[in-house]
């Protein structure tokens, strides 16, 4: 019996064997092989640029920036917004980057509390980082973990310098700016009430609105009741300069007055080249998009851990009409 027991054993074992031998031969014989450790060169870093106004000048050029830097780098980017600055469309964007569990996020600040909501917590829960891009939002409001983009309050300083240096110490002052109050135009409208509030003889009246333009042409309306006598505008929001413009327009002649905005509306520069406008502020979109991937990149790779809080700004200028 024992003796039995043996053979059976022996057989036994020599059938693993030989199981062992032809599966170890089909594995690592003809096109089949072991999976490979994953490294950082046999995978890419995936990232979604997210913007509200997509295909405008300005974000057109903030996407060709991150591309090319993406490129370089080795990167996969992919460019998502609306056509129609529709905040819930914008909103439904991150929430599918976040859940579709990217490498990292660059997106155009939103100054909401469903914004921030996703930022700070599902964002952060997911290890995505963010670097809002041109608007920013409060940081300690949003986890973002850095903003690449303009100096939004030296930016209001200089459009302010600039007119005070067109119109001189004297004269009347509307600022128009979105009611909803974001943060990058909160930094601007500081930075330009910083100067002119210098000038005891300059008299600003602020004006609030929505974004609609029959809304902005209606406030302009009210304003130009209230002042008029103006002599001066500034379009903190620069989507609010082509109402602007259409409203002053149909009172009277738009040369005698000094009229200013930044350059990330779709309608700025080419009121500027028609001689409508009076300076605007450049900005430097492609280097915004460039450097918002390029962080990115350092943050993931250890190179720049952490990422400065303040920010990384970019170039800015007054460009008036006929400039180069």
């Amino acid at each position: 019996m024992k003796k039995y027991m043996y053979f059976l054993i022996i057989i036994v074992f020599v059938s693993l064997c030989y199981l062992i031998f032809v599966s170890a031969n089909i594995v690592f014989s003809n096109d089949l092989s072991l999976p490979k450790a994953k490294n950082q060169t046999d995978s890419q870093y995936r990232f979604v640029l997210i913007t509200r106004d997509m295909d405008t000048t300005f974000w057109n050029e903030v996407g060709i920036g991150a591309l090319r830097q993406a490129e370089k780098e080795g990167a996969s980017l992919e460019i998502w917004g609306s056509y129609s600055n529709n905040p819930q469309e914008f909103l439904s964007k991150l929430e599918l980057a976040i859940h579709s569990k990217v490498d990292g996020i660059i997106v155009q600040g939103l100054d909401t509390d469903e914004f921030k909501e996703l930022t700070k917590v599902k964002a952060a829960f997911n290890g995505i980082p963010i670097i809002t891009v041109a608007n920013d939002v409060p940081m300690k409001e949003s986890l973002r973990r850095s903003y690449v983009g303009s100096n939004q309050f030296r930016a209001g300083g200089l459009i302010a310098r600039q007119l005070v240096e067109d119109m001189g110490e004297t004269g009347n002052v509307v600022l128009l700016y979105d009611s909803q109050q974001e943060y990058y135009q909160t930094e601007r409208l500081e930075g330009i009430k910083a100067v002119l509030n210098r000038y005891p003889d300059i008299i600003t009246l602020q004006a609030e609105t929505t974004e609609s333009r029959d809304q902005v042409i209606s406030s302009m309306r009210d304003v130009l009741n209230q002042m008029p006598d103006v002599n001066a505008f500034i379009a903190v929001n620069a989507n609010m300069i082509g109402p602007m413009v259409q409203e002053i327009g149909k009172r009277s002649q738009v040369e005698p007055f000094f009229i200013y905005t930044f350059d990330d509306g779709a309608e700025s520069l080419p009121l500027l080249e028609e001689g409508k406008i009076d300076g605007i502020i450049e900005q430097d979109p492609e280097k915004m998009g460039e450097l918002s991937v390029e962080k990115l990149i350092k943050w993931l790779n250890g190179e720049a851990v952490p990422l400065d809080i303040d920010g990384y700004f970019t170039n800015i200028r007054i460009l008036k009409d006929g400039q180069p």
